[in-house]
């Protein structure tokens, strides 16, 4: 996946996140519904941030950033433990 791919990925996410909030408050879905869906698009940006962020280490350190792969769910969600 490209760097470009991966922007317009992001921007997608964001753009359903967006949505979400929207059908949210014209009361198109429920609150649960919104969390449950919002969890998993925060997720899958955060995989695609990761994924951006080693794609440019990569190439920093003058390696391939095609070598770059998305790591699981469980690992870019528990960074921080």
């Amino acid at each position: 996946m490209t760097d470009d791919a991966i922007h317009t990925r992001i921007d997608s996410l964001i753009a359903e996140e967006h949505d979400l909030r929207t059908r949210l408050g014209a009361g198109e879905i429920t609150e649960s519904e919104e969390h449950a869906r919002l969890q998993v698009l925060e997720t899958q940006l955060d995989q695609a941030w990761d994924l951006l962020r080693q794609r440019r280490a990569r190439r920093e350190f003058g390696e391939n950033p095609d070598g770059a792969e998305a790591r699981s769910a469980n690992t870019v969600e528990n960074y921080r433990n």
